[in-house]
């Protein structure tokens, strides 16, 4: 087969893959956009004041007035949420190594990682504004607490996941304890860990919104909470709809780093 051919296939087969997905997310749209029409039409029909329900053309008109403004707010929770996420996440793993090798910090120290879960978002976000005041730092801090625990708990699952026989001959071939950790047991982890990064990618974005709630001078939080204040529905709408689509996004690029890392058949623990 010639490379010629070979492109021409392997392009046959990735437009063959787009338009399958297309095909099923297809489903979705569709309700999406049966949503949108009744919401618009209900809106028109019944009279509905726009500070109660503004209709989406009404709020994708916001968005659109408003774009820079949402970016700039936006782009400003989701570092925060991005640092808290990758801090958290750090610290988990390296809280789930040393549970692996040691079960007396394990009892030690895991009961009060389950207190720390059990404390209400709302409840600390304003103490540790007080502790670190209204800038970058206390958005962070929530946004590592609230995806902290989801990676702890799969990071722990998935270190221990090696099987017998593994261990067995890394034993055999004089294998240490680190070189055990990085060949063997990190990989069994790892479709462990990107299934909580999946759900801890959305709850870090949320905790460093409700941070926001909280006290902020900037920040997509700081814009719902302002336009609940005036009042004013379709700007509350546009900055839900904002903070939603860069969630979306982050959810999506745990995806992406998860197919580049999970390249082995029995990677995925969903199958």
């Amino acid at each position: 087969m010639s490379t010629e051919t070979a492109r021409t296939q392997s392009l046959r087969l990735n437009i063959a893959d787009y338009g399958s997905r297309i095909v099923d997310l297809a489903p979705a749209i569709g309700i999406f956009a049966a949503i949108a029409i009744v919401w618009e039409l209900s809106v028109k029909i019944f009279a509905i004041p726009g500070y109660l329900l503004p209709a989406p053309s009404a709020i994708a008109a916001k968005l659109w007035e408003t774009r820079e403004m949402l970016l700039q707010n936006l782009a400003y929770t989701m570092a925060a949420a991005i640092l808290g996420f990758i801090i958290g996440t750090l610290v988990a793993v390296g809280l789930a190594i040393l549970f692996l090798y040691s079960k007396a910090a394990e009892r030690a120290l895991f009961p009060w990682a389950i207190t720390l879960k059990a404390m209400p978002i709302l409840a600390i976000a304003p103490l540790l504004t007080i502790w670190l005041g209204f800038g970058l730092a206390p958005k962070v801090a929530i946004a590592a607490i609230a995806c902290f625990f989801p990676m702890l708990v799969n990071t722990v699952k998935g270190l221990r996941t090696v099987d017998r026989q593994s261990l067995e001959f890394l034993a055999v071939v004089g294998a240490t304890r680190a070189q055990t950790l990085r060949h063997a047991r990190l990989f069994a982890a790892l479709p462990y860990i990107f299934a909580a990064a999946k759900v801890s990618s959305s709850i870090a974005v949320i905790g460093a919104i409700v941070a926001e709630f909280t006290g902020a001078n900037f920040g997509i939080g700081t814009v719902i909470v302002t336009a609940g204040y005036q009042q004013d529905a379709a700007m509350l709408f546009s900055a839900i709809v904002a903070s939603s689509i860069a969630t979306i996004l982050m959810f999506y690029l745990v995806i992406v780093a998860e197919k580049l890392s999970l390249y082995w058949p029995e990677a995925n623990v969903d199958s």
